[in-house]
């Protein structure tokens, strides 16, 4: 009996090596550099030599890189390898720009291949006039497609969803449906389930194509069809479009109108783009920056803090006034202005933990009418409990560092009733606010401050001026 040649020694495993994360992506440092130096010299065949290998999405990231006049140079060489796809991917400021300079008919060329939500968030960049202007250079069914979703209110599921979706008869079978969708033409691009729909385009199901491939084809749709759909009314939120896809899991959402036609179809990776939007629109508010800015102008982003800051101003002065009315107790011991910053700042980051996790829990609808008093409740216990241990630090700080023992309990008794208000309101002005229909992440942020630099400093002052001055 023949023997088998012995297997080779397994290799000694070397040291751990870390992943590297930059390999994932086709943009780097050295490649911005050398289309740079490309367009400088006017090579224009370096240049599509250098983004031939590009991601659409790289290449929309390379022009936002890119000075206003190197982005026009860019897309000249680009040619034709500047696509809808590039212009969908591009942050909204730069599209806006690069927008400005391209004809209607150029536009049209661009997004005539897109699905029409994507070419729908192009289009909804541009001013009526010209946005006409770009419709009428489109084929007739793209133009139907585009114009039924700018129809419907901005930001909502109208707005979101591709016009072509495959929507067939219960009576079909699975090889009617499977022959339909190699034979059809007007198919969406990249999909996941069909629906099956009544005589009147109501949807009744839904079948995903791994069950519809794995079925005989004599199977009749009615027999394969899911009937626990989630229909989403065109005029539905998109956060609330969200929030559905992650609560129940969807790779995918019939889109009806009002009397309860399928007219479309979202995806989850339009989903994934809203929450990331969302999310970044709430964070950006908080700090009250109304967008991503990062490629607008000087002017323009300047402009677009200005009123921000405003308020600001205001609700400082507010604070200062109320410094105003403790002037004598300050000129007595000055110890009280060293120490009133520490208040004031204590109470302001203990509110704003709270107000972020209140503006994303109402967002999330985690926080409501129902668990309102218990939240709010357990907010409070939670600034007292800070509170207590907080005044022991810095009461016995101010205490040693002014040697003075009444100091040390009038700051930490300061300290205690600041973060008890900082929970307290951090919690309950997102709720009001949301109550009053008026977005928690814009205006919360400007009144929770107000009312901790002004609770901080009447209790400290206030106690200050009771039992030490």
């Amino acid at each position: 009996m023949a023997q088998s040649e012995p297997l080779p020694a397994e290799p000694k495993p070397g040291p751990a090596v870390e992943p590297r994360t930059d390999s994932l992506y086709g943009l780097t440092t050295s490649l911005v550099k050398a289309v740079e130096s490309a367009l400088a010299d006017g090579n224009k065949a370096r240049v599509r030599e250098l983004i031939r290998p590009l991601h659409d999405s790289d290449l929309a990231d390379l022009i936002g890189r890119l000075t206003w006049h190197q982005r026009l140079r860019l897309i000249d060489a680009a040619g034709s390898q500047f696509t809808g796809e590039v212009l969908a991917y591009l942050d909204e400021s730069v599209r806006e720009q690069v927008m400005r300079g391209l004809l209607p008919g150029e536009i049209a060329a661009a997004i005539s291949d897109l699905d029409s939500d994507d070419a729908v968030s192009v289009l909804q960049e541009l001013g009526e006039p010209e946005r006409q202007e770009v419709l009428q250079a489109l084929t007739s069914e793209d133009r139907a497609d585009i114009e039924q979703s700018l129809s419907y209110p901005e930001n909502s599921a109208g707005r979101l969803m591709q016009g072509a979706v495959v929507g067939l008869p219960a009576y079909w079978t699975a090889g009617q449906a499977i022959d339909h969708m190699r034979e059809a033409s007007m198919l969406p691009d990249t999909f996941f389930e069909i629906y099956v729909v009544d005589e009147r385009g109501g949807v009744q199901g839904v079948v995903s194509l791994s069950r519809l491939l794995r079925a005989r084809r004599t199977g009749l749709l009615r027999d394969l069809m899911e009937t626990d759909v989630k229909v989403i009314p065109a005029t539905t939120d998109q956060e609330e479009v969200a929030r559905v896809f992650e609560q129940y899991n969807l790779v995918s959402a019939p889109i009806v109108a009002e009397n309860g036609r399928l007219i479309g179809v979202i995806t989850a990776d339009d989903v994934v783009a809203v929450i990331g939007a969302e999310a970044a629109e709430d964070v950006l508010k908080l700090s009250g920056v109304s967008g991503t800015d990062i490629y607008r102008d000087a002017i323009r982003t300047s402009s677009g803090r200005f009123t921000w800051l405003l308020v600001n101003l205001f609700t400082a002065i507010l604070a200062s006034w109320v410094i105003y009315q403790f002037d004598a107790s300050i000129e007595q011991m000055v110890g009280l202005a060293v120490l009133m910053p520490i208040v004031a700042s204590m109470g302001g980051n203990a509110g704003t933990q709270t107000m972020a996790v209140a503006v994303r829990a109402l967002a999330t609808r985690d926080l409501s009418g129902d668990n309102f008093v218990r939240v709010l409740l357990k907010e409070t216990v939670v600034g007292a409990v800070n509170g207590v241990l907080f005044a022991v630090i810095v009461g016995a700080v101010a205490g040693l560092w002014y040697w003075d023992l009444p100091l040390g309990v009038v700051i930490g008794s300061a300290m205690v009733i600041n973060l008890i208000s900082a929970g307290l309101f951090g919690l309950a002005i997102p709720f009001v606010l949301w109550r009053l229909k008026i977005d928690p992440a814009t205006s919360a942020g400007v009144f929770l401050t107000t009312v901790t630099d002004v609770v901080g400093f009447l209790a400290f002052l206030g106690l200050a001026t009771m039992f030490l001055v």
